[in-house]
């Protein structure tokens, strides 16, 4: 059954599609989703007309379909169905089961449907057009997913009192005063690149930029390159990050009734810290770069803990960009912050080994930790391990949820409590969750197993030979998920 929909994301067609295929007694496996313009199938039937299948399903999926509707995915109207029939067939408590599948699949898209909204919301710059009919504000925008239909009454409230128009390659959107409509996409072209209004913008932006508290690293995850040439103000950072050195000590300067600050917390930028933000801010969609560029950012920064000063180095993660799995560990030991690399103490040999009796590629795991210092206590000649506390894992997961951004994995395996808690930011018990998938950063999943150190510390050899082939088969079970 093939069911022809109006338009990429009309929730209320594929309701009333979905309807008659679940009257009709359609399985998923013999449906096809297409929409209007989409080449047809050879032989497909058309779907039946909607009819009542006198089945009920729970609050929660309608929500959640209503915005996952809208992702850029081609199966997504599939995967909808597929929870429906699910739903409708045995399983009433599926939404309930936050380790299926399917279910963390529809979170993700529509965590990813919001994120492209906001970004909407916040990136998007009208540009004063005169018109025959008066002043027309028009402004240009990509969105990645199919939002525009449900992003128009926004911009009606925020903008009622304008005429505007706002243009996206797939759509447009106009609203006259009083009435909302639609049309086709357009073109770059089809926007003027500036305007009166632009020096206003560069001047707001310019008066609230705070020098002293300049983070490239975060401005350019929060504000995507990709926007950058629909935005009057992004034509300022360049200019405005190469005197930040010199106006933030004009500030420290001037502030001389302020306390003094710890010197060894904070140091006045200086040329070497704009050329790394500026290395950050060129690095464009290089992932590779961008990693070097967030590795450089966290080891250069002035608020690090105390034990990070301690260390001898900051172990940054290490593996290919876009490998499936991104294993997670608690933090470096002796041996890691001394060669500077993850994973290389007896923990981390341990953990080749089972990776390799796991048949896991090297080149399909990323490694890094939730905290990227050793964090130690000296007694005499030995550094002794001391675990991380919530505030150290606080401090370092912006950055680990920005690693784990540019890696782009599919699956996400937490090593140890540390590792969950950076992960899912809560306590998670470690042995109640082993072997189970849990709701992580942006929906991706997180499967939750012990870290390699925890096997060294068992003192029976059965036990460790033992909970050594259960670790093979949790590591075996992370790369059959990654790969489903």
């Amino acid at each position: 059954m093939a069911a022809v929909l109006p338009g990429p994301a009309d929730f209320a067609a594929w309701r009333g599609a979905a309807r008659g295929m679940l009257a009709a007694g359609v399985p998923p496996e013999d449906t096809e989703w297409r929409v209007a313009g989409d080449a047809p199938s050879l032989f497909a039937e058309a779907a039946p007309p909607p009819a009542s299948s006198g089945a009920h399903v729970p609050r929660a999926f309608v929500d959640l379909a209503e915005i996952a509707i809208r992702h850029a995915d081609p199966e997504r109207f599939a995967l909808l169905y597929r929870v429906l029939w699910r739903l409708t067939h045995g399983e009433p408590a599926l939404m309930q089961v936050a380790t299926d599948a399917d279910v963390v699949r529809l979170h993700a898209m529509a965590k990813a449907v919001k994120r492209d909204a906001h970004k909407m919301h916040a990136f998007l710059r009208f540009r004063q057009v005169e018109t025959e009919a008066g002043t027309r504000h028009v402004a240009w925008f990509e969105p990645d997913h199919h939002i525009e239909d449900a992003e128009a009454g926004f911009f009606v409230r925020r903008f009622a009192g304008l005429r505007w128009s706002i243009v996206t390659p797939r759509r447009s959107v106009h609203w006259n005063g009083t009435d909302l409509s639609f049309g086709p996409g357009g073109r770059r072209q089809d926007v003027p690149p500036d305007d009166a209004v632009e020096p206003l913008w560069r001047a707001y932006y310019a008066a609230i930029f705070n020098p002293a508290r300049l983070k490239p690293g975060a401005m350019r995850a929060e504000m995507p390159r990709k926007y950058w040439r629909n935005m009057p103000e992004t034509a300022e950072i360049p200019r405005l990050m190469a005197e930040a050195p010199r106006r933030a000590a004009e500030m420290l300067s001037r502030d001389a009734t302020a306390p003094r600050p710890n010197p060894q917390r904070l140091h006045p930028p200086g040329r070497a810290d704009v050329e790394e933000a500026m290395d950050l801010l060129d690095a464009g969609t290089d992932p590779k770069a961008a990693l070097a560029a967030l590795a450089r950012e966290l080891a250069g920064r002035n608020d690090l803990p105390d034990f990070a000063r301690r260390a001898t180095q900051m172990v940054f993660g290490e593996g290919p960009v876009g490998a499936p799995l991104f294993f997670v560990g608690e933090q470096p030991g002796d041996e890691e912050d001394i060669q500077g690399r993850p994973f290389v103490g007896p923990a981390g040999r341990l953990f080749d080994r089972a990776l390799d009796a796991a048949q896991v590629p090297r080149d399909e795991a990323y490694v890094t930790n939730a905290v990227k210092h050793f964090k130690f206590t000296p007694t005499g000649k030995r550094r002794l391990h001391q675990s991380p506390d919530a505030g150290d894992i606080a401090y370092y997961r912006p950055f680990l949820l920005r690693e784990i951004g540019i890696v782009a994995p599919r699956l996400l395996v937490g090593l140890g409590a540390t590792a969950l808690r950076a992960l899912t930011g809560k306590a998670v018990p470690v042995m109640k969750a082993r072997g189970t998938i849990l709701p992580g950063p942006e929906g991706l999943p997180v499967f939750a197993t012990v870290h390699p150190s925890y096997l060294l510390r068992l003192p029976d050899e059965e036990v460790q030979r033992r909970e050594y082939a259960r670790f093979v088969e949790d590591l075996r079970a992370a790369h059959a998920q990654a790969a489903a």
